[in-house]
């Protein structure tokens, strides 16, 4: 590797989702204030959706840039994973090594990639091009552990060489897990077995990496390195990454409706039930989402309810009416600033890590529903060691309005959520990862002094 210019450029490559792209966003921010040049990689249905700031400053910041996913589409929606995959595998790789060529013999140099190990892809692109890779895990380190326990699953017979739990039974990991809680069970047989094989050519590509930046907290790194093996990366938590900057305050791929900040300013204190299951899955059919609207209508409290057009088809006939004085349904809401509202009492959620980030750095208490990926080690975490949620067992009138009774009421939870917060996102445990982070970058610019001798 070239020793590396005043502000060498960073290519940074998210997996193409909305949960993926933040965190990503927000590392890319933190690299730029190390001195880089951070260019943010993304398929053209992504593109199309991020808007790059339009104040010469923050623009300065990042560079965006799209490469061809195959598609064609331009009206800037979603691909199922399977599509996304197949973009990744077959269409992306050329195109991301034909700038990575071309960055790399610039004027300004090129000092690393930073991949998404979801998006590891790319990793293979780094390693032909002969630039140093680094992988990023944006979920919680636990589901990390996870992943790489697969080669361990299958030979004490907990999967099948396919990935398919052999019988439900509980894992080694702590709080406990069991087979049904695997990352790559959505969906029928055939894409359980399609993720599986997902999943094992990732980590398979990821042996190659001599570094891993993990969007949690530094409180799991002793932990994590005791079991960490020679076979996998170095893993440096640098996380949570939540500090909010003109790049990354609003890094959502969705038109946000943010007339619900005024409704709920009208609201009483800690009173308002909060429900969003993020971008990605659809959580739920119509079935359930009548479900829940019935239920969130019988508890009497005001709600405010993301929930996507195509998903109001399933609300029961006259709800929006019957709910006007007391409830709120949009598209899409800025999230961190409805969390940050006092009017919040508890917050039903999907349980995605950015999404529980952000409830324990905005103090909320949590409704547990995962429904798919790191979501359930998430919730796993959430309800049985931190003790600051609950989970729901369906959308029925009587499990919605226990579980928001158990949320609303709980004194302690309240306490044990402070104490949360205070121990992921304090100055201390902030110094720590900024620790982490600074000594990875000197590894770094040592290996390229090293390299230029």
């Amino acid at each position: 590797m070239k020793p590396c210019a005043k502000r060498p450029k960073v290519i940074l490559v998210p997996y193409p989702a909305q949960g993926h792209v933040t965190p990503m966003l927000k590392l890319a921010s933190t690299l730029h204030s190390h001195g880089f040049d951070p260019v943010l990689v993304t398929p053209e249905f992504i593109h199309r959706r991020i808007s790059p700031p339009v104040d010469r400053k923050t623009a300065e910041v990042i560079t965006y840039v799209p490469i061809p996913d195959g598609s064609g589409a331009t009206d800037g929606t979603s691909r199922d994973f399977f599509s996304v995959e197949k973009a990744m595998e077959d269409i992306m790789p050329v195109h991301l090594e034909r700038l990575v060529s071309g960055l790399d013999v610039s004027d300004d140099g090129m000092a690393l990639m930073v991949v998404d190990l979801l998006a590891s892809y790319a990793i293979e692109v780094g390693n032909r091009c002969r630039v140093p890779t680094v992988g990023f895990w944006p979920a919680m380190l636990a589901t990390y552990k996870l992943v790489t326990a697969i080669p361990e699953l299958v030979r004490e017979g907990h999967i099948s060489d396919c990935g398919l739990p052999q019988k439900k039974s509980e894992l080694r990991q702590k709080p406990t897990l069991t087979t049904h809680d695997l990352p790559w069970l959505i969906g029928p047989v055939n894409a359980r077995q399609a993720r599986f094989k997902f999943w094992t050519r990732t980590l398979h590509r990821s042996a190659s990496l001599r570094w891993l930046l993990v969007n949690s907290f530094p409180e799991e790194e002793d932990e994590a390195l005791i079991q960490c093996s020679i076979d996998h990366p170095m893993i440096i938590p640098i996380g949570p990454l939540t500090s909010p900057s003109p790049v990354t305050k609003n890094s959502s791929l969705w038109e946000e409706d943010d007339t619900c900040l005024t409704w709920l300013k009208n609201q009483e204190p800690n009173s308002v039930i909060y429900v969003s299951f993020g971008s990605w899955v659809s959580p739920m059919g119509r079935d359930q989402i009548a479900n829940l609207a019935i239920s969130l209508e019988s508890t009497g409290r005001p709600f405010l309810w993301v929930l996507g057009p195509s998903w109001c088809e399933g609300l029961p006939h006259g709800f929006l009416e019957r709910v006007r004085s007391k409830g709120r349904v949009v598209s899409w809401a800025p999230q961190v600033e409805v969390l940050q509202d006092g009017a919040v009492g508890c917050y039903l959620t999907h349980c995605g890590w950015n999404s529980t980030v952000e409830a324990v750095q905005c103090g909320r208490r949590m409704l547990c529903w995962p429904v798919a990926g790191d979501q359930f080690v998430n919730c796993k975490y959430i309800v049985e060691s931190w003790r600051v949620g609950v989970r729901l067992g369906g959308f029925r009138e009587r499990e919605v309005e226990n579980g928001v009774r158990q949320v609303m009421d709980d004194g302690e939870m309240g306490v044990r959520l402070a104490e949360l917060k205070e121990r992921m996102m304090t100055s201390k445990a902030s110094s720590k990862a900024a620790a982490n982070m600074a000594g990875f970058l000197e590894d770094l610019r040592r290996m390229a002094e090293d390299d230029s001798l």
